[in-house]
């Protein structure tokens, strides 16, 4: 019993310590954005809070004229490119988990193997054909490459084919329905915890996304927040307390969606793991 205890205790100290951990350059964040820089570059730097937030927003301003479209042109690329991927990882995952034909497992296979190729060989081709096709410094160049990803197709496809019986389809088939109709009334309501846990993470990576709007992007009013922030680490002094109330402003839409829908992630990607 009393090695139950210890067990537990010990269990406690080591969360708490990784939740500290991870939840210092979030704080360490909120306090900065309240300084100044020669606050904030003291040693030992502010555990406080500070009264520059109004003085670091409007230096923020000052330096980003279009940090507001530059927020919304981010939430509008996150927004598009997770909706895209739903609806074509799910069709995709449908077609893999419920349909027989030629090449399927070859096909399958050469989309999974995409996985392993590193982002960064895409960047220069990927700029060459947005310069050919003139979507340079278009949303277009950002939401159309990341519509369809092999993750989100290798999630649909292991949900639909481990939570969906194929007799259900069948039956559908049989009382006449249209494929695209039994996708959309008897596959789609049940594959939500998947649906909820796959837009999560797309819209996570897409706004947090760097490297993509480095390439397509070299208008200033068309970046999107992270590349906007960056820009601020230019010629001169930093002006770390505008990047830093930058930051905040940013994450906060990412807090309050991960707030809504913590709690569907956690069993979309538990439930696969309890149905083996």
């Amino acid at each position: 019993m009393i090695k139950v205890k210890k067990d537990q205790f010990i269990a406690y100290i080591v969360v708490g310590l990784g939740a500290v951990i991870m939840l210092a350059p979030f704080y360490f964040m909120f306090v900065f954005a309240s300084h100044s820089n020669s606050g904030i570059l003291s040693v030992p730097p502010p555990i406080l809070f500070g009264d520059y937030i109004v003085e670091n927003f409007n230096k923020l301003i000052s330096f980003l004229p279009y940090f507001w479209h530059n927020l919304a042109l981010s939430l509008f690329v996150a927004i598009a490119v997770t909706a895209l991927n739903l609806l074509f990882c799910s069709l995709a995952g449908y077609a893999f988990a419920m349909f027989e034909f030629k090449f399927k497992n070859f096909l399958f296979v050469c989309i999974m193997a995409t996985m392993l190729l590193p982002p960064f060989l895409g960047m220069i081709p990927t700029a060459m054909i947005m310069s050919q096709i003139g979507w340079m410094n278009d949303p277009k160049a950002l939401i159309i490459p990341a519509a369809c990803g092999a993750m989100g197709i290798f999630m649909m496809r292991q949900y639909i084919s481990s939570s969906i019986p194929k007799e259900l389809v069948e039956a559908a088939r049989m009382d006449g329905c249209r494929e695209f109709k039994i996708y959309w009334r008897v596959i789609v309501p049940l594959i939500t915890p998947a649906f909820g846990t796959l837009g999560l993470i797309t819209f996570i990576g897409t706004w947090n996304n760097f490297m993509g709007p480095l390439v397509v992007m070299n208008d200033m009013k068309m970046f999107t927040i992270p590349l906007a922030l960056r820009s601020l680490q230019g010629t001169g002094q930093v002006p770390w307390g505008a990047v830093a109330i930058g930051a905040v402003i940013a994450v906060l839409p990412l807090l309050v969606l991960f707030v809504m829908t913590s709690r569907r992630l956690i069993d979309g990607l538990t439930s696969g793991a309890v149905k083996g």
